[in-house]
């Protein structure tokens, strides 16, 4: 057993540490271990390229944040949450539930990467939960802000994760369908997908639950302790 290509993993730790940039370190690492491994390098070279070709898609979510932060830069968190303080009505859990909805639907279609954490969370869905929230509780505390932004990142996974199994031509359907047909059970992937409809079911309708009960712990909180309004000194004059 040829223990030196481990020295990869070793470069990969001390990259990271020492704050370097991820790409240069990941690539200095599988430079190390191919050439400890004794692969030329042609040979090595040739390896990287085709596995760059291979996950070009990637490149488009390396695109997004550039862009992201450039739209972030203009006003568009500021802009998202004008738009939602215009809808009347709109509540904090009403607004999150509506989100859910809209990325687990268009999760059981396939489109798992139309949104996300970077794409739609942090530059639309968590200011415009802040806009929702601050209509019915006034400002926000950092408590408060922090909490809300979590339940929009956690209505964001939630939605993909239960919903990506409904689709047919997904990674975890076929890791499902792998794992039965290795222990003797032969199923067809939309029937897998078809199980999974009331999993996705369920959980919509319990996180549902859950971010109204967090808008009522938020109201109820607030009226057992609403924030004190900061008092200027009052100085005496002798």
């Amino acid at each position: 057993m040829n223990y030196w290509p481990l020295l990869g993993i070793a470069v990969v730790v001390l990259g990271f540490v020492l704050r370097y940039n991820p790409v240069l370190v990941v690539v200095v690492a599988g430079l190390v271990s191919g050439t400890a491994a004794g692969i030329p390098w042609p040979d090595l070279l040739a390896l990287l390229g085709t596995s760059f070709i291979e996950n070009r898609t990637l490149l488009l979510f390396l695109l997004t944040l550039p862009a992201i932060g450039l739209l972030e830069h203009y006003g568009l968190r500021e802009r998202a949450r004008d738009w939602i303080i215009s809808f009347r009505g709109l509540t904090l859990s009403r607004f999150q539930i509506a989100y859910l909805a809209i990325r687990q639907l268009t999760s059981m279609i396939g489109l798992t990467h139309v949104a996300g954490p970077a794409q739609t969370v942090r530059p639309l869905v968590a200011p415009m939960s802040e806009a929702a929230a601050e209509r019915t509780l006034g400002p926000l505390t950092d408590d408060e802000i922090q909490q809300v932004r979590a339940n929009a990142a956690a209505a964001d996974n939630v939605g993909l994760f239960f919903g990506e199994d409904v689709f047919v031509a997904i990674g975890a359907v076929l890791l499902i369908q792998g794992f039965y047909a290795r222990n003797g059970i032969v199923l067809e992937p939309l029937a897998i997908a078809l199980w999974a409809l009331p999993t996705a079911i369920a959980a919509f309708v319990i996180h549902a639950l859950r971010l109204k009960y967090v808008q009522r712990k938020l109201e109820r909180a607030r009226r057992l302790s609403p924030p004190r309004p900061v008092q200027a000194d009052v100085h005496a004059e002798d």
